[in-house]
């Protein structure tokens, strides 16, 4: 059982990335079969325990990463490979995986500022600002960055799948299992 998990959440990862580098769009032609074929592999191969677990990583999945879709920070494809992730995963395996992806969506944005000197400039001068007026005001007024020079797209599909392989080796390390749950 864990082969088939390593090896779908693989396909998966591998080609969400692709696809969000290319064409910075996460299709639905490959969350809609992970997240059925999550549900139908726990449900077959566990009953109602395997629905059950499948559920909850499913619907960890998809809140934790709607509400940032919800403020427009993220894409419906982010959303919707998060919750296939949770559906093959668990409660317990997409928390892990959620939070790595997290950081490795903070790293990358930092990689990104890093190589654009004059945005980093502008990121780092708001945030500053934001700071001094809060400590003088005590309200939280953020600025945003310059109108004129966009913030560059994060494709976080791969901040998902480098979160997400990093979560599937801890648990393989620490219990030698991926599949934990029923």
């Amino acid at each position: 059982m864990d082969i088939l998990i390593v090896v779908a959440l693989a396909i998966a990862l591998v080609t969400a990335a692709v696809t969000d580098i290319r064409n910075q769009r996460i299709y639905n032609w490959l969350t809609f079969p992970l997240i059925i074929a999550g549900f139908a592999t726990h449900t077959v191969f566990g009953g109602f325990a395997g629905l059950k677990f499948a559920a909850g990583g499913f619907a960890l999945g998809f809140v934790a990463m709607a509400v940032p879709y919800f403020l427009g920070v993220m894409g419906a494809g982010d959303v919707k490979l998060m919750a296939g992730i949770g559906a093959w995963l668990g409660v317990e395996a997409t928390l892990v995986a959620f939070l790595f992806t997290c950081i490795a969506g903070g790293v990358y944005a930092l990689v990104v500022l890093a190589f654009n000197p004059s945005m980093c400039k502008t990121v780092l001068r708001n945030i500053a600002y934001t700071f001094l007026v809060f400590i003088g005001t005590r309200q939280f007024n953020f600025a945003s960055a310059d109108e004129q020079q966009a913030l560059p797209r994060l494709c976080y599909g791969v901040a998902i799948t480098v979160g997400t392989i990093g979560a599937m080796g801890i648990f393989a390390w620490d219990s030698g299992s991926i599949f934990v749950g029923y």
